[in-house]
C-alpha cells in the first residue's frame, strides 16, 4: 500500500507501445512523482521510442501453444486463455503494492476485472476508441461491458460525446469521468502558419482505416486543385495489419490517382513522432474529416493528432465526428463540416484559401485552447487527483 500521499497504480494494456498511441507515454511520463506507475502488457514494440520504468512484459513461455488456443476457443473456453496474464498481473500488482489497476481500453479492462477483484484493488479504466461504438455492436461485448460497469470505480473517456455513448451502454453517470488527453503543449513550438503563394502544402496523418475519412479529403482535394493546381499532399500513415485497413489503402491510391494527385502526394507510412512534428511545420494545413464506418468502428472521442497539430498553429479542416467538436471548435479553433460531407469539406478550404489574413486569429485561438485543455501536465495533475479520490473514498469507507 502507498504511504498516506502517495499512490501506486499498475496499469494494464495489450501492447506497450504502438506510434499511434503516443498521447499514452506522455499520460505516464508527466504523471507527478507522488503516482508510482508499473505496466504490465501482453507485447512490445516501439521501446526505444518510448521508453518507462517499470515495464513489465508478459513472457512468451505463458502463451499457451496454438494447438490449444484453437482447442478452447472452439470448446468456448476462450476464458482459460486469460488465465497466464491474469495469474501474471495479480503477482505483479501483489509484488509493488498496487492501490489502483488502470485498464487501459474498455475490451482489456473486461479481462482485468477479475485481476483487480483478486487484488482488492481499485479498478479505473480509460475507454479510447474502438471499444466505445465498433465492439458493443456484438450481445457479447454488451454483456462483458455490463459486468464490468457494475463493478468499476471510475471510468474516463475524452469527451462529452464518448461519456454519452458510456451511459447508453449502461454505465452509471456517476462513475464516468470526462478527461482530456494531454500533449507536451511546453514543447510544441507555436509557429502560426501563413501562406502567400505558391505550392500549398496539405498533411494528413493517420493509420488507413476507414474512419479517418481519408477518401473524402482527398476528394475534397481532388476537385480544389482544380482551381488551386499548385497543390502538395503528405500522408503520414498506413495499412496494418487490421484486414480491414488493405481495401481502404487501395481506396486512398484510387482517389490520388483518379484525380491525378499521385505526383503531387508524398506517401511516407508510419513514422516516428518526431517525424510528424518535423513534417508539420513544412505544411500549412491539416484535414482530418473523421468519419463512422459501415462497421460501426468510430473515433470514440477525438484523434490526438488534431491537439498537436492545433499546437503547432496550423489552420484544421475536420468533421463534426465524435468528440471533435469539442476539440475544434468550428469557427473560432479551426473549421468542421458534417461527416462524409465532401462539397462542405470543399468550401471550408476554399474558405481557407481566400481568408488567409484569418489563419492568424484561427490559429492563435487554437494554441491558446490546446493550452488551456489539454496540456499534458495539466492533465496529469488532474489524473492524479482523480486517483486519489478514489482512495480516499476507499479509505473512508
Amino acid at each position: 500500500m502507498a504511504a498516506q500521499n502517495s499512490i501506486c497504480v499498475l496499469h494494464s494494456l495489450p501492447r506497450w507501445l504502438p506510434r499511434t498511441a503516443t498521447w499514452l507515454h506522455n499520460q505516464l511520463r508527466y504523471l507527478p512523482d507522488s503516482v508510482c506507475n508499473h505496466v504490465a502488457c501482453d507485447s512490445l514494440e516501439n521501446l526505444n521510442e518510448f521508453p518507462v520504468k517499470n515495464l513489465n512484459c508478459l513472457s512468451q513461455e505463458l502463451k499457451p501453444a496454438e494447438w490449444r488456443r484453437s482447442l478452447y476457443e472452439r470448446l468456448h473456453l476462450g476464458f482459460l486463455l486469460d488465465r497466464p496474464y491474469l495469474n501474471h498481473l495479480v503477482r505483479l500488482g501483489q509484488t509493488c503494492g498496487a492501490d489502483i489497476l488502470h485498464s487501459h481500453w474498455g475490451d482489456w479492462a473486461c479481462r482485468d476485472a477479475l485481476a483487480a477483484r483478486r487484488l482488492g484493488v481499485s479498478h479505473v479504466v480509460t475507454f479510447y476508441g474502438k471499444d466505445v461504438n465498433f465492439l458493443p455492436q456484438h450481445e457479447y461485448w454488451r454483456r462483458q461491458y455490463r459486468r464490468l460497469f457494475a463493478e468499476v470505480d471510475l471510468i474516463l473517456c475524452e469527451g462529452p460525446h464518448m461519456a454519452s455513448c458510456l451511459v447508453h451502454l449502461g454505465c452509471a453517470p456517476d462513475k464516468v469521468r470526462v478527461h482530456h488527453l494531454g500533449v507536451e503543449v511546453g514543447k510544441i513550438r507555436f509557429q502560426p502558419r501563413n501562406w502567400l503563394g505558391g505550392p500549398l502544402r496539405v498533411l494528413l496523418a493517420g493509420s488507413f482505416r476507414e474512419k479517418k475519412g481519408f477518401p473524402d479529403a482527398l476528394e475534397a482535394l481532388g476537385r480544389l486543385s482544380k482551381d488551386q493546381p499548385d497543390i502538395e499532399i503528405t500522408i503520414i500513415g498506413d495499412a496494418d495489419s487490421d484486414q480491414r485497413s488493405l481495401p481502404e489503402k487501395a481506396r486512398i491510391l484510387a482517389k490520388l490517382e483518379y484525380h491525378g494527385l499521385l505526383t503531387r502526394t508524398r506517401l511516407l507510412g508510419y513514422q516516428p513522432h518526431s517525424v510528424l512534428f518535423k513534417e508539420s511545420y513544412k505544411h500549412h494545413i491539416f484535414i482530418s474529416p473523421s468519419l463512422t464506418a459501415k462497421d460501426g468502428d468510430t473515433e470514440g472521442g477525438a484523434p490526438v493528432t488534431l491537439i498537436e497539430m492545433a499546437a503547432t498553429g496550423m489552420p484544421i479542416v475536420s468533421t463534426t465526428h465524435c468528440d471533435i467538436p469539442s476539440v475544434i471548435l468550428h469557427g473560432k479553433t479551426g473549421l468542421l463540416a458534417p461527416e462524409r460531407d465532401v462539397e462542405g469539406l470543399l468550401e471550408q478550404l476554399h474558405w481557407l484559401v481566400r481568408h488567409t489574413r484569418q489563419w492568424h486569429e484561427i490559429t492563435t485561438a487554437g494554441r491558446s485552447r490546446v493550452e488551456l485543455e489539454f496540456d499534458v501536465v495539466k492533465q496529469a495533475s488532474k489524473l492524479r487527483d482523480l486517483y486519489l479520490s478514489i482512495e480516499l473514498r476507499k479509505r473512508n469507507f
